[in-house]
């Protein structure tokens, strides 16, 4: 005899699958974010040094953020901090050649030369 409060086990259903496992997520991207802007930003700072210098400076902030290392960026940076202070020596050195060269020329009358 069976006891009508206990279901029979037979007539269960069975138990529902487990959900599906969620899709993979999509692969890394090829590129991440500053690669472009930090190679720029190498190839401005041999040419115009400050700007080189900024634009590495963005590309490593954003791939910073993003997770990545990102070396054209860095080399751009140190590139870009380098020229810069040789650049800034160079106005500095020039402008004393030029304040020396206009010192001088007081002591030379206007059409007396001296070898």
């Amino acid at each position: 005899m069976t006891d009508p409060n206990v279901p029979d086990p037979a007539a269960q259903q069975p138990a529902p699958a487990a959900p599906a496992a969620p899709a993979a997520s999509a692969a890394a991207p090829a590129t991440y974010p500053g690669k472009t802007l930090g190679i720029v930003g190498l190839i401005v700072s041999f040419f115009v040094a400050i700007v080189g210098l900024i634009l590495s400076a963005i590309a490593l902030s954003q791939s910073k953020k993003a997770g990545y290392k990102n070396t054209p960026a860095k080399v751009g940076l140190i590139l870009g901090i380098v020229f810069s202070v040789l650049w800034i020596l160079f106005w500095i050195l020039w402008g004393a050649l030029f304040a020396t060269i206009v010192a001088n020329c007081p002591e030379v009358a206007p059409g007396q030369y001296v070898c």
